[in-house]
């Protein structure tokens, strides 16, 4: 794995590259490496997708909240939750919030493979069934659930609502009823006003080829286009 972008604070998206000297540039070779080789944070466990700061700003743990995202377009507030779960659990919880998004629904690929700065190639298909969306996923979960250069949306067209599956492996709800996301959540996690996320503070992202050839497998199994 190669950790290959460094992060700053953003809730919903990347964030920008950072501009002042960080505790990643002063560490030393064996600082770097052990924190890199950290995981497990208490009864939290991390994908191989993303670490946080070296000093540790925000100590990964398991919960959610709930947000609002503002367009900064139009200035439309649109309610959000945003949940994190450790690693053992993760692909299930994101399998199971699926379903209240309709039997039929569009999805967005987002991959940053192409690109060592901020920013990401959204992929788009519409209409595919749930339970054919389901079992293809099912046979990427470890690209989706370990490459941080890979991200997945999946939305209801009719009733807007949508799931992130991101890069940071956080899982983001986005829509004006979101009663049904919290109904699952309520049976597997804490909610909590106050937890923060790996995107919340600095954090570097991995990946490797092996995921950038699986994610071309998975654009192709899901006749996606850019």
């Amino acid at each position: 794995m190669s950790f290959l972008k460094r992060l700053t604070r953003d809730a919903f998206r990347d964030g920008s590259p950072t501009k002042t000297r960080s505790p990643f540039d002063t560490a030393s070779p064996k600082q770097l490496d052990e924190h890199l080789r950290t995981a497990r944070y208490g009864s939290f466990l991390l994908t191989e997708a993303v670490r946080p700061s070296m000093n540790l700003e925000v100590v990964p743990s398991a919960g959610w909240r709930r947000d609002t995202y503002r367009d900064p377009e139009s200035g439309v507030k649109i309610p959000v939750i945003m949940a994190a779960q450790t690693k053992e659990r993760l692909f299930d919880l994101f399998v199971d919030l699926l379903d209240p998004l309709g039997d039929e629904v569009d999805v967005v690929l987002e991959t940053s493979h192409e690109t060592l700065e901020d920013g990401h190639t959204d992929i788009y298909r519409e209409q595919i069934d749930l339970p054919i969306l389901k079992s293809i996923l099912c046979d990427f979960e470890d690209l989706l659930t370990n490459d941080g250069c890979t991200g997945i949306a999946i939305l209801n067209p009719i009733c807007p609502m949508e799931l992130q599956f991101d890069e940071h492996k956080l899982l983001i709800m986005y829509g004006h009823d979101l009663e049904a996301f919290e109904r699952i959540l309520d049976d597997r996690l804490p909610q909590s006003d106050t937890i923060r996320f790996i995107t919340e503070a600095e954090h570097v992202h991995s990946s490797c080829e092996e995921f950038a050839e699986q994610m071309s497998e998975l654009r192709m199994r899901l006749s996606c286009d850019e």
